[in-house]
């Protein structure tokens, strides 16, 4: 008889958590040992438990280890055996893609079946890849539309640092007073960044802003390594 895959869950949202908790056990081989709210609880879990693979929430804001591509890259920095499955309500292809750049062959969209984030684990525990129908749908229209090349996107310090204000709530006109600039060119600064992560909506900026760790950081603060997507 086969050992259970041993998951620990990680999510803010305490129903989606319960959820997925609920369709990973109509898996038999697989046993959920722990469970985290946010990046403190979870990597401190992680230090004292014994886990086969990590479901984890990408968006999970007020743990000490960040959340998004900072928190995935610290884990998979200081746990580098343990594969991730990364839940996730993102949609834009661009950012999707970004998440296999730390080591993610897993990624599964909240708004698809609950069934596959239990598939996903079964795949990624023998180091298979495993992407959602959503997210698979996704990435190939990116690559499509790419024409198979492969390149990389990386926003100016300007334009990250604009985005950064306009996540913290700051309008046009304010930003454009902090950062003693025009509004024309704050507008095309923010116009330019988007069209490069090719987000057509706002909503889409504060998914890339939440996905990078950048929605919790000092508004004045603009790190270059999250200026690449």
């Amino acid at each position: 008889m086969h050992e259970p895959i041993r998951v620990v869950a990680a999510d803010d949202h305490p129903v989606i958590l319960f959820g997925a908790e609920q369709a990973l056990l109509r898996f038999p081989g697989i046993q959920v040992v722990a469970r985290a709210r946010q990046s403190t609880e979870l990597v401190k879990v992680l230090q004292t438990m014994v886990c086969d693979v990590l479901v984890t929430d990408l968006a999970m804001p007020g743990g000490q280890f960040g959340e998004g591509l900072p928190l995935i890259g610290y884990l998979r920095r200081n746990l580098p055996l343990v594969p991730i499955v990364v839940l996730t309500m993102l949609e834009n292809a661009t950012l999707l893609k970004r998440l296999s750049e730390p080591g993610v062959t897993s990624v599964v969209n909240k708004s698809d079946d609950l069934s596959h984030i239990g598939q996903a684990v079964q795949h990624v525990s023998r180091r298979l890849a495993y992407m959602s129908p959503s997210v698979r749908a996704a990435l190939d229209t990116l690559k499509m539309n790419a024409g198979g090349k492969n390149e990389e996107v990386i926003l100016s310090k300007r334009e990250l640092e604009v985005v950064q204000l306009f996540v913290s709530g700051m309008t046009i006109k304010e930003i454009g007073e902090k950062l003693n600039r025009s509004i024309k060119t704050i507008s095309t600064q923010k116009s330019t960044a988007m069209r490069k992560l090719g987000l057509e909506r706002d909503s889409g900026l504060f998914q890339y802003a939440q996905s990078n760790g950048l929605l919790n950081r000092s508004s004045h603060v603009v790190d270059s390594d999250h200026g690449l997507v």
